[in-house]
């Protein structure tokens, strides 16, 4: 049975983020290019959720609860409960992820 997939409001306005800038900056079309790559990387998740590893910011806290996929430059950070697989972040991987993930993730 497939897991079911959801996005926080807060990685929709990454996606929603994402696509501005790249838009922007080169070109819509290159913005959807990446948002289709995005969705086939989150849309995989429905099948194997386990295959993506801990994000090495929260494994060095202790924390392995998240785990992460890849559309590089692009991390998909997300969590599995249960059969439901929640996607929290959607940044691009050159950012300062540490602070990224505290504000995010880590922050009560």
């Amino acid at each position: 049975m497939p897991y079911q997939v959801f996005l926080t409001a807060d990685a929709e306005r990454d996606l929603a983020d994402i696509y501005g800038y790249i838009a922007a900056h080169d070109a819509p079309d290159n913005a959807d290019l990446v948002l289709d790559r995005i969705g086939e990387v989150v849309g995989s998740l429905c099948e194997f959720p386990d295959r993506g590893t801990y994000p090495k910011e929260l494994d060095a806290l202790g924390i392995r609860e998240y785990r992460e996929v890849f559309f590089k430059p692009y991390r998909v950070i997300y969590r599995v409960l249960g059969k439901r697989v929640y996607i929290y972040l959607i940044a691009d991987g050159r950012r300062d992820m540490r602070t990224l993930l505290e504000r995010r993730i880590t922050a009560p």
